[in-house]
């Protein structure tokens, strides 16, 4: 798509746009109405919390399986050894196996999207820890990605988990679906999702957790949804 033509159509559904926030509802209404692109564009979420990401105990992260998916197929890379190599390898994932995949990825080889680990292969993990860390891929307890549970783990991944934690600007970025989705299905995986970040809430965190919430598609514009309106 031209820059012109992507220009004219992001101006159209800049036109649809309400002035200030709108309820859940009309938000993901005037998203299934934007002029899309030539291609199922990834619907995306950024909350801002009121939180302080420089206290370690304020650092907003979690995990959860979305109840229609991100849409997106997840290449998955496993590390494991003996009997859970084998269940694995039962499982069909995408890659599976010790040594050999720290080798490649430390000689700049990425082909997948996330890794699970057995907790004996940390140690060896921890190596490339450099290399996945900036990246957002390297495996932890607290995502689920480090676990025994090899099945349970490849089959959230497969339904559609979505990993999130806060940036440096107290915002949380994740993928809720494709705009083909439609508005109720998006509505839903949205909910799913709000609901996590707010049951990780820190204790320590004061005044207003939700302060705004922004949607948006690929090429669209966001449309801001404030946490006074989230049940409206």
């Amino acid at each position: 798509m031209s820059e012109k033509k992507r220009g004219k159509k992001y101006r159209k559904n800049l036109e649809l746009v309400a002035a200030g926030s709108v309820s859940v509802d009309q938000a993901f209404e005037t998203l299934a109405g934007f002029t899309g692109a030539q291609f199922d564009e990834t619907v995306d979420v950024a909350v801002r919390l009121g939180v302080d990401p420089k206290v370690s105990e304020q650092n907003v992260r979690g995990a959860v399986v979305l109840p229609h998916g991100t849409g997106k197929v997840v290449r998955l890379l496993v590390f494991a050894k003996g009997d859970k190599l084998k269940e694995a390898e039962g499982l069909g994932v995408d890659f599976c196996g010790g040594e050999e995949y720290l080798q490649k990825i430390q000689q700049g080889w990425l082909d997948f999207d996330k890794i699970i680990s057995t907790p004996d292969m940390m140690a060896s993990v921890s190596k490339v820890a450099k290399i996945l860390g900036p990246r957002g891929l390297m495996p932890s307890p607290k995502s689920g990605t480090v676990t025994f549970e090899i099945k349970k783990a490849v089959e959230e991944e497969r339904r559609g988990k979505v990993n999130y934690k806060i940036d440096k600007s107290g915002i949380v970025h994740a993928v809720i679906g494709k705009k083909s989705f439609g508005a109720e299905k998006l509505k839903e995986n949205f909910k799913t999702l709000l609901d996590s970040i707010v049951r990780q809430k820190p204790a320590s965190s004061k005044g207003v957790y939700l302060k705004s919430i922004a949607i948006s598609a690929t090429h669209s514009p966001s449309l801001l949804i404030e946490s006074v309106r989230l049940t409206a």
